[in-house]
């Protein structure tokens, strides 16, 4: 998951051990965090969690939400961490399926995690939730503001789109996964064809939407595929159409044949736990799963929680989500 300005965040923090190269004193205590690029956490709260544990936690960036799964996948008989954040519900079935994460009751998830569990058999737990929706820049777009799915074939939003491909992106798949959700198996395809007829542009990821494309950063296209958070980060300046967004939930879990898993645990504990959680919100632009956790006053002007979100079974995203993709290449760039 493509996150607001979080890889910015990223970069500033130095997570243990992120060099390589371990010292044989701190390799017994040592957990491998294997996650989306986007991850972020206050450089105070990580150094306090690995002060009072005596672990030290070292961080393997693996590209974006797919990518990460991909990895997971192809690794599990030789897994190349103790724990992974950043598998989304977009992708959970696929590596519940494949095996990738062992059972843990984590304590911490009683406290709001258990709201969005991907399944009841406890190997993936909700760090975060992230809705997928339209974001537009109302100031290229001059009052005249799409505020839903249809009004995106409206010719008069023509040319204005721009979207992530759903086979690379996982806001992309997310979007898609909003329109079957919407227009139902049999809608979705001729809806596809409206959109490419009026003009959607087709691009690899978030970043390259976000800030390639959208009106709002460099590009000239005023309607882009992000989050309901991402207008948190803009001061006013773009908004989302809380109408078309598409619940997305991400996911940590500890690995299974995991070198450290006692210790891999309690990093998972402290990844749901209130310190944590608290600062969710600002380093990675997204809503913390944990209940009661404030967020920062601005959302609740900029980026509130959408109320009703589409949403679809994991099972049918499992069994659907390979066919989908491919009957939307075929549809849009073939």
């Amino acid at each position: 998951m493509r996150r607001i300005f979080a890889v910015l965040a990223t970069a500033a923090v130095a997570l243990a051990g992120c060099s390589g190269g371990t010292s044989s004193s701190s390799s017994a205590r040592e957990v491998t965090l294997v996650t989306h690029d986007s991850f972020a956490v206050l450089p105070e709260v990580l150094e306090e969690f690995q002060k009072s544990s005596g672990i030290t936690v070292k961080q393997l960036a693996s590209g974006d939400a797919g990518e990460l799964t991909n990895k997971l996948v192809l690794t599990k008989s030789n897994p190349i961490g103790d724990v992974a954040f950043g598998v989304d519900s977009t992708f959970a079935s696929r590596a519940l399926s494949e095996g990738v994460f062992a059972e843990y009751a984590s304590p911490e998830a009683s406290k709001g995690a258990q709201r969005y569990q991907a399944d009841d058999t406890n190997r993936l737990h909700a760090v975060d939730v992230g809705d997928v929706c339209l974001n537009i820049d109302p100031t290229k777009l001059g009052g005249d503001e799409p505020k839903s799915y249809e009004d995106l074939v409206d010719p008069r939003f023509k040319d204005m789109l721009v979207v992530e491909n759903p086979a690379t992106s996982s806001p992309g798949l997310a979007f898609l996964l909003g329109t079957i959700a919407k227009f139902g198996e049999d809608g979705w395809q001729e809806y596809w064809g409206k959109l490419k007829a009026n003009g959607v542009k087709v691009v690899s990821g978030w970043e390259e939407a976000y800030n390639q494309e959208f009106s709002a950063t460099k590009g000239d296209r005023p309607i882009v595929v992000s989050y309901a958070s991402s207008p948190s980060a803009e001061e006013g300046r773009t908004k989302a159409v809380l109408d078309t967004c598409y619940r997305q939930v991400e996911y940590a879990g500890v690995l299974s044949g995991a070198k450290n898993p006692d210790d891999a645990r309690k990093v998972l504990d402290f990844l749901l736990g209130e310190k944590f959680q608290a600062q969710v919100p600002e380093q990675m632009y997204v809503y913390p799963s944990r209940e009661g956790v404030a967020l920062p006053e601005s959302w609740a002007k900029d980026a509130p929680l959408p109320q009703n979100p589409q949403t679809l079974p994991a099972d049918k995203v499992k069994d659907n989500r390979e066919a989908w993709v491919e009957q939307w290449r075929k549809l849009v760039q073939g």
